[in-house]
């Protein structure tokens, strides 16, 4: 007989309390510049069991994979529960979550996922935007309803099995280590790859990672290394929760909520090494109703990143990621600290972002896209973030996007001043109605970099109150409608701010180089702006 456990004492006290109390996250409303709904927390029957009760043992050795299977499968049938995972090292494969579900990993627990290739089958699922076929997510629940992963511990996704990795992003030292484990490395010697199977998928895929030519069980199998799987994927499920766990060294992103609704993150630590590919640490994904607040990122890709489908198949899905509130996240080695992008041919908007730290991230705000995704980003309100050691920008547009991060965009060169002029379609991406305000940031290589479209510019853009500190001045390339109110440049070359192809562009009490109001500025077929 499986008793009730102590959990659901502390469970049952902590819902009488929220009972009795205010809404949690009522700040994160209040002066709220669109409408959303109150996100609240999936809610879980008090049963509880021990991964243990199910023949689980936590010594790193015994596979799990089995004893985990049983607990949900048991869970299931009482409606739900909390499926309690204790102290030790717990290696499993796969674990799927049914409705009410919660995966209560203790703060002294490891949840480590197996290497063996043969636990993760190729899945039908979405990566980079498209529709493809992927290896299953360790932690995965498709449709689920009042589903939470809980308790402080930490889950380990073993992914240095899985990725390939560049010489160039790591030290003489780290890549004769990873050389004398095994694998090989391509004919220049400059990427290694764990077997043949991840060479192979590197050969036949295209630039955002999805092989091309699949037609058989067969060739899907052929490339199953490469098809690395995300660390946690949930596919529209419903009333989500994330909470105080830390996850990391992923096979590939981290986190990765697909066309949820109702999503609570709160209080995680995603960890990944600055090497791994494609290491991002969330992707909210075509996602309604999303709370992301006191969250620490430290990954190898971007952050804290927004998407909703890329390119014909993100229209034709046509699901907008809609109404998300980020507040007070740090985010340390990363492409990009908040990421919009590249993405979003689905549509995003309504998403407010405040009070958050980028130190060292490639970028701080990064939108990113490119002709032939279509899709809109609007309304989209930032305040209160601060900045340091930025090696590119603070804040970027860049519609010139093309699966580079901007460190290695920036080595390559600039876009021309001017573009060739393309007739708008659905294709065409837009970016407007993003309002920024509050902003300091001590350490860029450019205050700001936007880089538009002659068809679509970038337009209705505010800036308020921004200090920056950089060794050039903000650029802005094919934007209109562009409101920049007590911005501070301080850039120790070149002009404050610099405008090609730009329309309507208004500064007020903006200074530059160092504090003067008559700065140097720049124009290039750029008549309609105006100083005060």
């Amino acid at each position: 007989m499986i008793e009730l456990k102590p959990l659901a004492s502390a469970i049952l006290a902590a819902l009488l309390l929220a009972g009795c109390s205010s809404y949690e996250f009522a700040s994160l409303y209040e002066d709220l510049p669109f409408e959303m709904e109150k996100v609240t927390r999936p809610s879980i029957p008090q049963y509880e069991v021990s991964i243990s009760d199910f023949g689980g043992k936590g010594d790193g050795i015994t596979l799990n994979t089995e004893a985990f299977a049983d607990a949900v499968a048991h869970l299931e049938s009482r409606g739900g529960g909390h499926l309690v995972v204790p102290q030790g090292i717990w290696l499993t494969g796969p674990i799927t979550l049914k409705d009410n579900i919660d995966l209560h990993v203790e703060e002294d627990a490891v949840l480590l996922f197996s290497s063996d290739r043969d636990l993760y089958p190729i899945v039908e699922t979405v990566f980079e935007g498209l529709d493809t076929r992927r290896c299953i997510a360790p932690i995965n629940a498709v449709g689920a309803k009042n589903i939470s992963v809980t308790g402080g511990g930490t889950i380990d996704g073993n992914g240095g099995a899985w990725r390939q990795v560049k010489r160039s992003k790591m030290t003489s030292g780290q890549w004769k280590e990873l050389l004398a484990g095994g694998g090989f490395t391509n004919s220049k010697g400059d990427i290694w790859y764990p077997d043949s199977s991840s060479y192979r998928g590197s050969v036949v895929s295209d630039a955002f990672n999805v092989p091309q030519g699949m037609e058989t069980e067969e060739d899907w199998e052929s490339v199953k290394t490469y098809l690395r799987p995300v660390l946690l994927e949930f596919r529209e499920c419903e009333n989500v929760l994330l909470e105080d766990c830390l996850f990391q060294n992923s096979p590939c992103w981290n986190l990765h909520p697909l066309m949820c609704r109702n999503v609570i993150i709160k209080n995680i630590t995603v960890r990944n090494p600055w090497y791994s590919q494609n290491g991002d640490g969330i992707d909210i994904d075509s996602c309604e109703n999303v709370i992301l607040v006191d969250s620490n990122f430290d990954v190898g890709d971007d952050a804290i990143c927004i998407k909703s489908g890329k390119d014909e198949d993100g229209r034709l899905r046509a699901r907008p990621c809609l109404n998300l509130i980020v507040d007070n996240c740090v985010v340390f080695h990363g492409h990009g600290g908040f990421v919009v992008g590249s993405e979003m041919s689905g549509d995003v908007r309504n998403i407010s972002v405040t009070d958050c730290r980028f130190l060292g991230t490639d970028v701080g705000l990064r939108f990113k896209s490119c002709r032939g995704r279509g899709g809109i980003v609007e309304n989209i309100h930032i305040k209160d973030i601060v900045m340091k050691d930025i090696p590119t920008e603070p804040l970027l547009f860049d519609l010139h996007y093309g699966g580079k991060s901007a460190v290695e965009a920036a080595a390559e060169g600039e876009t021309a001043y001017d573009i060739e002029y393309v007739p708008a379609d659905e294709t065409t991406p837009e970016f407007r109605s993003i309002h920024i305000s509050d902003i300091v940031c001590k350490g860029a290589a450019r205050a700001m970099y936007f880089n538009g479209i002659p068809e679509k510019p970038i337009t209705d853009i505010t800036l308020e109150n921004c200090l920056i500190v950089s060794d050039r001045g903000a650029d802005l390339r094919y934007s209109s409608g562009v409101e920049m109110k007590d911005v501070y440049v301080i850039q120790d070359e070149g002009p404050a701010y610099s405008f090609a192809n730009c329309g309507s562009v208004a500064l007020s009490g903006c200074t530059g180089d160092g504090g003067r109001e008559d700065f140097t500025l720049f124009r290039h077929n750029s008549d309609d702006v105006t100083v005060e």
